[in-house]
């Protein structure tokens, strides 16, 4: 199954579903070299992709909370600096391991656990910046 950024996901802030978009066809494009049989080669280049993606959206994410005054700000960002933990050791297990298909299990739990938070905290915050 496809991710898609459906109506439920979307934020309506167009800088934060743009990068949602860009998550989701990485993702995609993984699953689709793994139908394919080729997502052993493409596993670790995820990871990668997903570590600098977080970084990066987690700080767009977190600097739209301050200019507009977010309040569940610390809890956003408590969340952000758990998932960046939780994608650490996703990845450290995988440069030690290899592309597994536990390791690609595990990657694919940490993507569900920040589509959840999409589907939620981000449409919390988009609504409140659009509120300012």
């Amino acid at each position: 199954m496809k991710y898609e950024l459906t109506q439920e996901l979307l934020t309506g802030n167009a800088l934060i579903d743009s990068e949602h978009r860009q998550l989701f066809g990485a993702v995609n494009n993984l699953m689709d070299a793994c139908s394919q049989g080729q997502g052993r080669t493409q596993i670790q280049q995820m990871a990668t992709f997903l570590t600098n993606y977080v970084v990066k959206h987690f700080g767009d994410e977190e600097r739209l909370q301050v200019q507009s005054s977010y309040p569940g700000y610390a809890a956003h960002k408590q969340f952000h600096e758990g998932y960046c933990r939780q994608l650490a050791e996703v990845s450290q297990e995988l440069m030690q391991a290899g592309p597994t298909v536990k390791a690609l299990g595990d990657l694919n739990r940490v993507v569900a656990v920040l589509v959840s938070h999409i589907r939620t905290e981000d449409k919390r915050l988009a609504q409140h910046v659009q509120k300012k």
